[in-house]
């Protein structure tokens, strides 16, 4: 071949390539899909921890709603409240085992939310109270959006505050949520649509 037409043939290969190179296949961690038997469904594993659990007065919920598109998701709303200290309110997984999240991968979000920001929280064992993995993300009202987290930009917490000097090893995580404590009291909502990671 000469040098010309193998040049050609390289670019041609290399401009084919790329896009499944860069193409990532993302799995699902959670998928909030009602069945017949809504015990077995992902949806039935998660928990409402709001800041009663310290005198406050923020109150949530977590159901299953059906989407325009026929899909389910989850909503996740309440009331904020500043009093008696309080101040947060969350939604869980229950523990279930390692997640099997590696280094390197992203957690890839589809939610449609009020304008408020949230955190996303990763569990670990961990004998420390109220202690977790942290990043805030940012909603958008009314619109849904993507929202990509990185797994290894994750902050240790506690309370609120912030640990130095952990890193978190993936393979540890055993749950996962979303907190609102944005200091900013009244009605909140967020829609989750699926969990992914890539």
């Amino acid at each position: 071949m000469k040098p010309l037409f193998r040049f050609a043939a390289v670019l041609l290969f290399a401009v084919l390539t790329v896009p499944a190179a860069e193409a990532q296949t993302m799995t699902s961690l959670f998928d909030f899909a009602q069945s017949a038997d809504t015990q077995s469904s992902d949806a039935a594993k998660w928990q409402i921890v709001n800041d009663g659990v310290m005198g406050g007065r923020s109150s949530s919920q977590a159901s299953i709603v059906k989407l325009d598109t026929g899909e389910d998701a989850m909503r996740f709303a309440g009331n904020l409240s500043l009093e008696n200290n309080g101040g947060f309110a969350s939604v869980r997984s229950g523990p279930s085992g390692s997640l099997g999240l590696d280094p390197g991968e992203t957690i890839v979000l589809r939610v449609k939310g009020d304008g408020r920001r949230y955190t996303f929280n990763l569990y670990t064992p961990d004998r420390r109270t109220a202690f977790s993995y942290q990043m805030e993300f940012a909603t958008t009202a009314g619109q849904w959006t993507e929202v990509k987290l990185p797994i290894d930009q994750f902050v240790a917490h506690s309370f609120g505050r912030r640990i130095p000097g952990m890193k978190l090893r993936p393979s540890q995580v055993q749950s996962i949520g979303i907190l609102l404590g944005d200091k900013k009291p009244g009605p909140f909502e967020i829609l989750i649509d699926s969990i992914m990671v890539q």
